[in-house]
């Protein structure tokens, strides 16, 4: 029972006896899904496309040691005029064991490496919800998810750290 957390299996980790850095997906799942059609049938009749506005957020918190779960939190919102058409929320996490990973990589790992192995699952999701709801399917447009990093980086560059003296 020591190899398992909750019904994972970590035993993917080995032993701890190796020092070469390991990445383990253990799962991923669907935290929160939210589909909202509040003007059906009138918004499944548009003649125009709508107005699609797309919002991303990345979330990563330390479980244990070497377990960490990453969010990726997606909401989309289509409008027909100033008319909500429909309106999908999806939050989905993936539980990822690191074992030996320098501190310089965690970060990018958890921002970066860890949502673009969820992002192809959360696009599906978000694509069969829309179609189920009477609309075509939203295919999300891949995400740079390390461009996105290091704007935040450099952006934070300027800034200047916030500290005891």
């Amino acid at each position: 029972m020591a190899d398992e957390i909750e019904g994972i299996d970590t035993t993917a980790f080995g032993d701890g006896a190796d020092t070469q850095p390991q990445v383990s997906i253990l799962t991923q799942y669907v935290k929160d899904l939210s589909f909202e059609n509040p003007n059906a049938p009138q918004s499944l009749q548009m003649e125009t496309a709508p107005r699609i506005e797309i919002n991303v957020n990345v979330n990563a918190r330390r479980l244990s040691d070497d377990m960490f779960e990453v969010e990726l939190k997606i909401e989309a919102k289509a409008f027909n005029g100033d008319a909500a058409a429909f309106v999908v929320e999806l939050l989905y996490g993936g539980l990822f064991g690191l074992r030996n990973v320098p501190a310089e990589a965690l970060e990018p790992f958890l921002v970066v490496e860890a949502p673009r192995i969820l992002f192809p699952f959360a696009r599906r999701i978000v694509a069969d919800a829309t179609r189920d709801g009477g609309y075509p399917p939203l295919l999300l447009e891949p995400i740079d998810f390390a461009s996105l990093y290091m704007q935040q980086q450099a952006g934070n560059a300027g800034q200047p750290s916030v500290g005891n003296a």
